[in-house]
């Protein structure tokens, strides 16, 4: 790197991560002030399965599209269920062309406030992150998205061919919306996910690469029941349900799936092994593209949160239900097992392994249909990585673009599973530490904002020039 780039990098990494003195983090541009000013209003929604508050949100994105000179014939949102699917449409030059899609969703699971140190559907701006659900996963992505196709709109753009903002209700739980949304817009081109994929700091934040998610594993969900006569707690016998599907979970628990590793995966690892700050875990990266039984490597990945489901299929318990009385031996016992499947491996493979793990005949394990599909993966696309790495080194010159496979289930999944390429892009960076999706305290660093939304508008650009 020559000193004028390296000059150029500090400077990029600096408005990255540093925070104003006036203002700690916050955004100074005016499309990340409005990706800021809509997220504080998303997050004080909140759109939890079951509470309605979906077409709500919907309906306040609506009225800023509008305002931003986005016809009414251009938006609509379609109910399903207690919930739906919202469509933006900004008409391109060429309207009978395939459009190019751009997905998120408006959905977050669910907080307890009661568990939080701030209250969860209140967005609170603290110390350089704004903090509440759904910061992070996936308003940051609605927020910017918005943000981004309203900046383009003042700039007076025209797209060479239509752009679609697809806003799902439900990605979190049935993917009901995120199905029926898949279906009305199967004439995409291209898919853009701002829900998966980003760039990833270090501890002391500085970047360190940008992922784009061109695949992502099965999620699959399993009940396993087990039931039993009961009886008084003051006679027990040879059987206590709770205790043998305790038995069966801690099994679960520590089973180690077979190490696999896929063109995609062994991608990720390359591009990643050179990244990486710690040089024990990039040997083991390097040490597991070479060979997928050393034992070594194995562990080291396995250790790290960041790494485990890149190389294997994993399955946790999640959730416990039995008993009946506390002086009653138990009469049935429930558990959901959650497992996130290696792409190539189907959902009955893995529901035999668990029967082997298991290995108690008593001991019940149903799939539960949830609406996932399996994994299917994106072909890697020049024209998509060339438009992502220019649209990155507009902000970090030089940084490592890199194809990667998420862990997590997204949207992606009903487009690719019609043959429409999907790729998580996410403009957002992060630290490792910082990620709270689904946990408590979730948040979203203030500076990743303006960033975030010129990297956006970059790539919308580049992709329907």
């Amino acid at each position: 790197m020559t000193r004028a780039a390296a000059l150029s990098l500090a400077s990029a990494l600096l408005a990255l991560t540093a925070a104003p003195a006036h203002a700690e983090g916050e955004p100074q541009t005016r499309c990340g002030k409005e990706a800021l000013d809509i997220l504080k209003e998303a997050i004080e929604v909140p759109t939890v399965a079951g509470r309605g508050n979906v077409p709500k949100l919907a309906e306040k994105l609506k009225a800023r599209f509008l305002a931003g000179g986005f016809s009414e014939k251009d938006i609509a949102f379609t109910p399903v269920g207690e919930t739906g699917y919202m469509t933006v449409r900004y008409p391109g030059r060429d309207r009978k062309a395939k459009p190019l899609v751009v997905i998120a969703h408006m959905d977050v699971v669910e907080a307890k406030p009661e568990d939080w140190e701030r209250d969860p559907f209140t967005a609170v701006i603290e110390d350089g992150y704004i903090f509440g659900r759904g910061s992070d996963d996936d308003k940051s992505g609605v927020a910017i998205g918005s943000a981004a196709l309203l900046e383009l709109k003042r700039q007076g753009w025209v797209p060479s061919h239509d752009i679609v903002f697809g806003i799902s209700g439900d990605e979190e739980t049935a993917m009901a919306s995120t199905k029926a949304m898949a279906q009305t817009l199967s004439n995409a081109d291209l898919v853009l996910n701002i829900d998966a994929g980003g760039g990833l700091l270090s501890t002391d934040n500085k970047p360190l690469f940008f992922g784009v998610q061109a695949g992502e594993k099965t999620y699959a969900d399993y009940t396993l029941t087990m039931s039993d006569a009961g009886g008084h707690s003051s006679r027990p016998g040879s059987v206590d349900v709770i205790a043998e599907m305790g038995a069966a979970l801690d099994a679960i628990w520590k089973h180690k799936f077979t190490p696999r590793l896929s063109p995609l995966t062994k991608a990720y690892l390359e591009g990643s092994a050179a990244q990486v700050a710690d040089p024990k875990i990039a040997k083991a990266m390097r040490d597991f593209i070479a060979d997928q039984t050393d034992a070594e490597a194995i562990a080291a990945l396995s250790a790290e949160p960041e790494w485990i489901g890149v190389i294997r299929t994993t399955c946790v318990p999640t959730m416990i239900e039995g008993g009946h009385a506390p002086n009653a031996l138990p009469q049935s016992v429930t558990a959901n097992v959650n497992c996130r499947i290696f792409p190539g491996t189907s959902r009955d493979e893995i529901k035999a392994e668990l029967a082997k793990i298991v290995a108690n005949p008593k001991i019940a394990i149903a799939f539960k249909d949830n609406g996932t599909l399996e994994s299917i993966e994106s072909p890697l696309d020049d024209k998509v990585m060339a438009a992502v790495t220019k649209a990155v080194h507009e902000n970090v010159p030089g940084l490592a673009v890199i194809p990667n496979m998420s862990a997590g289930a997204t949207d992606s999944m009903h487009f690719r599973s019609q043959g429409i390429r999907a790729y998580g892009v996410t403009p957002t960076y992060m630290r490792s530490e910082d990620s709270f999706a689904h946990g408590l305290n979730e948040r979203l660093p203030l500076a990743t904002l303006d960033p975030g939304v010129k990297q956006m508008v970059s790539m919308l650009k580049s992709l329907a020039q």
